[in-house]
């Protein structure tokens, strides 16, 4: 069986994911994805708050300028062997807007996105758009059993 592999960053390093399930209707189509409604469920109730535990983590999407997402965390070690407690496979998406005036350039991690913000450069939007996309590869930090990095032609 073959799952199409999606790249991203989280931390200045590719990893590598898949998008199974999405809680609004035209993300999932365009990602070719489950279109889950009830995922938004996962979203936590009410302010949350520095350190409230929580399903769900951010994954931000740039929204006018052509890069692939960012995650909050990652696991590591893959696999049953992973110690990274904030890691989980359901993200809440950010879209993030470069404003006016700012040149886009490639952002690799999260840290690189708040600075961004703080400056100006870019404006964040939290959504309450809920993504199933767990990572499965970390390139040279490893894989899951049976996860095959192929390049295309």
């Amino acid at each position: 069986m073959q799952l199409p592999l999606r790249q991203g960053w989280f931390d200045g390093e590719e990893v590598f994911y898949v998008t199974t399930d999405v809680s609004d209707a035209g993300i999932a189509a365009r990602e070719g994805a489950n279109f889950v409604p009830r995922l938004a469920d996962a979203l936590p109730r009410g302010a949350s708050r520095p350190g409230q535990p929580s399903s769900v983590d951010r994954v931000y999407a740039v929204t006018n300028f052509e890069q692939a997402s960012v995650f909050a965390s990652a696991p590591l070690p893959m696999g049953s062997a992973n110690r990274e407690s904030a890691y989980t496979p359901l993200w809440r998406m950010v879209a993030v807007t470069w404003t006016a005036g700012h040149t886009p350039r490639r952002l690799t991690s999260e840290e690189q996105i708040l600075a961004a913000e703080e400056s100006g450069a870019v404006r964040l939007d939290v959504t309450n758009v809920v993504l199933n996309c767990p990572i499965v590869h970390r390139g040279p930090r490893g894989g899951l059993e049976g996860v095959v990095l192929r390049h295309q032609p």
